[in-house]
């Protein structure tokens, strides 16, 4: 299977504000690239995402905007890729947040939320929840950096291999959606 994982970390409460973006490359189920990037929001930090993801408007001040970064990732957002998230509501948001505030246009791709195959697919394995630590923990999976968008991204690709290779592709086919809903 092919796709790739994507995470963002947001400088603030508004979606419009990533300060930063991973994306994890799989290609015949084994991860083959990987890109981490700060960005520059140009906005202000809210204190409570400082706290969560220990990004700073210091560590930006140098760090591309959005519009810098987007021609060199836009090739991995078109509808004949598949691109995973763990609570993909949010990544997908923040992307289409971020380029509409930009005024570029958002790209339609086909996208899978590992949190809602997580509750369909381990529904009877007792796990506390399904946010990706607890998901980490369950499934040995190493999350050596939670809220860091290279460690998240890299533990959700990790999440769906897993998945692929204990329930089969067909079981994750019902939860390929098309982003933005035509």
């Amino acid at each position: 299977m092919d796709f790739v994982a994507f995470d963002f970390e947001t400088a603030s409460p508004k979606r419009n504000s990533a300060c930063s973006l991973a994306l994890t490359v799989v290609q015949n189920n084994q991860v083959v690239d990987e890109l981490y990037s700060l960005i520059n929001p140009k906005t202000q930090f809210s204190p409570f995402n400082i706290q969560i993801h220990g990004i700073t408007p210091d560590m930006v001040q140098n760090a591309p905007t959005f519009s810098e970064l987007w021609p060199h990732i836009a090739n991995f957002f078109t509808a004949d890729k598949l691109v995973v998230a763990h609570n993909a509501p949010f990544d997908c948001s923040v992307l289409n947040k971020t380029l509409t505030n930009l005024e570029m246009k958002v790209p339609h791709f086909n996208v899978l939320d590992t949190v809602k195959t997580s509750k369909s697919l381990y529904a009877n394995r007792g796990f506390k929840d399904n946010k990706l630590n607890t998901l980490c923990a369950n499934l040995g999976i190493d999350l050596r950096q939670h809220h860091n968008a290279m460690y998240d991204s890299r533990a959700c690709a990790e999440i769906l291999l897993n998945q692929l290779k204990e329930f089969g592709f067909e079981n994750l086919k019902p939860f390929i959606k098309t982003y933005p809903k035509k």
